[in-house]
């Protein structure tokens, strides 16, 4: 008995100074434009499943049918999440393309039949994935209007979703109001066309309250050729 303790305490031992060599080697890499090997993504990927099912499994889900919820989540979400997770008839971005892991386009998978988790992602955010804790700043009936916006996105074209994002009072988090928070101008893919839901006339008309006009004179000019105005 005592030999197989001491073999295990052996082997432990081993195995923990071998796995603190290899990060203090830096051999295993954190950019972000090299992805984990299939294991790893795997694990992550259950880990990250697991983890929100347990902690929304207790969430008390309304009712998401609300026309006026739905139009103020249609305003945050246009504000806050399209330069990441696109919207009906919109190109993938600069962001959404540098991104890892991926994030969803949300346009297409709404909550995925599962409000709750929907829910508790915006609210929490998860870590080392660039997804905020909405929460911090942003009051629990702001966030349920923007899970009511999302599982209705999938069923929405471009003008659908203009026409709600234009009925909608725009940017409202119930306090914590920030321009920073606005992400409604984040940047088109070089190689994509301009969505219609980020035309001009929508993010500096009557939609975007918070920017101002953007001067004409400021163009990035990309290596290959293309550019876009920031």
């Amino acid at each position: 008995m005592k030999t197989t303790l001491k073999t295990l305490v052996l082997s432990g031992a081993v195995i923990a100074v071998a796995g603190a060599g290899v990060l203090y080697s830096g051999v295993i890499s954190v950019a972000a434009d090299e992805p984990h090997s299939r294991a790893i993504e795997a694990l992550l990927e259950f880990t990250r499943e697991r983890s929100i099912a347990v902690r929304a499994g207790e969430i008390k889900v309304p009712s998401l049918d609300d026309e006026a919820l739905i139009r103020s989540g249609a305003g945050n979400y246009h504000a806050m999440c399209i330069g990441c997770h696109l919207a009906p008839e919109m190109n993938a971005t600069e962001l959404s393309e540098s991104l890892y892991p991926a994030p969803p386009n949300l346009a297409k998978q709404g909550t995925g039949g599962d409000p709750g988790a929907t829910f508790w992602v915006i609210k929490h955010g998860i870590k080392a994935t660039g997804m905020p804790a909405w929460g911090k700043s942003m009051g629990d009936e702001y966030i349920w209007g923007m899970v009511a916006f999302i599982e209705q996105m999938p069923q929405l074209d471009g003008p659908q979703y203009r026409s709600l994002v234009a009925a909608s009072d725009g940017h409202q988090h119930g306090g914590g109001e920030s321009d920073m928070h606005d992400h409604s101008g984040q940047h088109s893919s070089p190689a994509a066309a301009q969505t219609p839901a980020s035309a001009e006339g929508d993010h500096h008309g009557t939609l975007d309250h918070h920017r101002p006009a953007t001067p004409e004179a400021d163009v990035h000019h990309h290596p290959d050729g293309s550019r876009h105005v920031h």
